[in-house]
């Protein structure tokens, strides 16, 4: 092996977002050396941009909650395709949770009695949400940061993981990585590897992901032999600005309509009453009375605009499709009528100021312009719920990066709670499997040489492509072919398309010295967002029915009988990434007892 800088922990942790934090102060705290790596500077993970807060069945404003309630809401938002045992954890510790992060130093907004404030959000039938005004996750994070700095965790900055190693029998054994600003590698030893690392949003055209979403983690995986579960599911959040194109793609948080925002065609009509499905018709607002009514009362008909967001997104690209869409091709989202510019100021500080000073609009006074954005992975690695184990030795996985806790379709403020507390379980898992090694695993050093060789290839041929080019058709073709709604002939015209960027991938040439270069950065970062492209795509396709964050217009129903009872596993073999459908395990008694809906 070359003389690489080293470093061995027990445990590395990549990602030094929600989940990656918890996972690091949870190994620190279990006696266990431990390191975190992050891709960009410790504080900028794009945990900071969850606003709306942490979705958690405390009862601080409806007594009445309770986590069998927060699990019925999950699994119901997910259309059932959930891993039910971590739907069933996260319900039931996510309380415990909010608490211990509150006892760490986070500051929660508070009902008039001291108890935890807790807003509405859509899919959640109480009002469940644990917030701080509309920038919870930048709390969470200072927090959670905090704590990790006093426990004297090793963060290793602007680190990018290019390969997980393994040893002769495949386990893995830690990473190499590579200096963003030196561009020399380093090689990381570790008795366990716990993937934190976000999302893959930056795949897509139009995403409220950051520039650090490029599915590293899912790739890691893939590429280590691991599985990768419901890879066909990606949330479009249904409210992202649309204007101006610089700001095409950023959040607008939920709780803007959690708040009492209404959405609006161009025409003022308040369409989401059209859309309601039977399968929330029960507990949805069939009239405009009775939704402002809900409001003041809380009545549990709840207005359409709080439906889960994968029903609200396919209403407002259904209305944006028949013409009814606003100037920019979205439609519209009105606070200002419902409440005071005070409230408005002190509820959405974040939304009113990224209006105010993006778009020149006043949300207290003007409507904001939105439509669909790509928001979230429910796929990623398929992991033990209790352990978050990977089905490789030694890997493990928490947050966006693991798959299961989500099923079809995230309800907001879910993301949160689950950063606490699978981040919390992976570090529990990870330590008991370093502890249960009789020998400290060894990588080999073939794999380290090769994966940097592969790594400088691009300095070392004169391909003629661009990694700016390559990643801007990528987000293209992912964009329109594998977007909101899908139909088979577009996502085959999809692989094919993958098929050739695979291809001018290969041939990207970097110029320039390794210090901090950018293209070659990219180069590095679309091997991952192709990898997921590919895992996204073959997903969607064996997947012929329409469920939660995956719509096919040539399958637009559901099918419970088949696919409601599958999911689709997606696995590297031979090199060839294959797709295979997998049995979702029955679930207990008492679980499916507190389901009222039928799948």
């Amino acid at each position: 092996m070359s003389d690489y800088e080293t470093h061995t922990f027990d445990v590395l942790v990549i990602g030094a977002g929600g989940a990656g934090l918890r996972a690091a102060v949870e190994t620190e705290a279990a006696g266990a050396t431990t390191a975190v790596v992050c891709k960009s500077l410790l504080g900028k993970a794009h945990t900071v941009m969850a606003e709306g807060g942490i979705a958690a069945a405390l009862g601080s404003v409806w007594p009445e909650d309770s986590w069998q309630v927060h699990f019925r809401d999950t699994m119901r938002g997910g259309k059932m395709l959930n891993n039910w045992r971590m739907a069933q954890l996260h319900a039931q510790e996510s309380p415990d949770r909010v608490l211990e992060l509150e006892s760490w130093g986070a500051l929660f907004d508070r009902t008039p009695d001291g108890r935890i404030l807790q807003r509405d959000f859509g899919g959640h039938r109480y009002a469940r949400l644990a917030h701080v005004g509309d920038h919870t996750g930048l709390e969470m994070i200072r927090t959670l940061q905090d704590r990790a700095v006093a426990a004297g965790i090793e963060v290793f900055m602007e680190c990018k993981i290019i390969r997980l190693l393994t040893d002769p029998s495949g386990a893995v054994c830690g990473a190499l990585g590579l200096w963003r600003e030196s561009g020399q590698f380093v090689v990381f030893h570790a008795k366990a590897v716990i993937l934190a690392s976000g999302g893959i949003g930056k795949t897509w055209k139009f995403t409220t992901n950051s520039w650090e979403g490029t599915g590293d983690g899912h790739a890691l995986a893939l590429w280590a032999g691991a599985e990768l579960v419901d890879m066909e599911c990606i949330q479009f959040h249904p409210t992202g600005m649309i204007w101006p194109a610089s700001a095409r793609g950023l959040l607008v948080t939920e709780a803007v309509r959690g708040d009492g925002g209404i959405l609006k065609n161009r025409d003022g009509e308040r369409f989401m009453f059209s859309y309601i499905p039977e399968y929330y018709a029960d507990e949805t607002a069939d009239t405009i009375e009775e939704a402002d009514k809900w409001y003041d009362d809380k009545t549990f008909r709840r207005p359409p605009e709080l439906l889960p967001r994968d029903e609200v997104a396919r209403a407002v690209n259904a209305e944006v499709k028949a013409g009814r869409g606003s100037p920019h091709g979205g439609v519209y989202l009105d606070i200002a009528s419902r409440r005071s510019p005070e409230y408005i100021r002190r509820r959405l500080p974040s939304m009113y100021q990224q209006f105010k000073e993006l778009a020149d609009v006043d949300i207290t006074t003007q409507m904001m312009e939105i439509g669909p954005t790509c928001h979230y992975a429910m796929g990623g690695v398929r992991v033990e719920a209790d352990t978050e184990a990977s089905t490789v030795p030694g890997l493990f996985a928490a947050g966006e990066v693991a798959g299961g806790m989500h099923g079809a379709n995230r309800l907001g403020g879910n993301s949160l709670s689950d950063l606490l507390v699978f981040g919390r379980r992976a570090g529990i898992g990870a330590v008991e499997y370093a502890r249960g090694l009789q020998h400290p695993p060894v990588p080999d050093p073939g794999e380290v040489e090769a994966a940097a060789a592969a790594a400088l290839g691009f300095f070392d041929h004169g391909g003629p492509e661009n990694p700016y080019a390559v990643h801007q058709d990528l987000q293209e073709a992912m964009q329109s072919l594998v977007g909101i709604i899908r139909t088979e002939a577009d996502l085959v015209r999809a692989v094919e398309l993958l098929d050739e960027l695979d291809g001018r991938a290969r041939a990207v040439a970097v110029e320039g010295p390794r210090q901090f270069n950018p293209a070659w950065h990219l180069a590095l970062d679309l091997q991952s967002m192709l990898a997921v492209a590919r895992a996204t795509t073959l997903a969607a396709i064996a997947r012929r029915e329409s469920r939660g964050g995956h719509t096919r217009d040539d399958y637009p129903d559901p099918d419970p009988e088949h696919f409601g009872k599958l999911n689709m596993v997606v696995r590297l073999d031979k090199g060839t990434v294959t797709v295979t459908e997998r049995p979702i395990p029955p679930m207990p008694d008492e679980l499916a007892a507190l389901l009222a809906a039928e799948r």
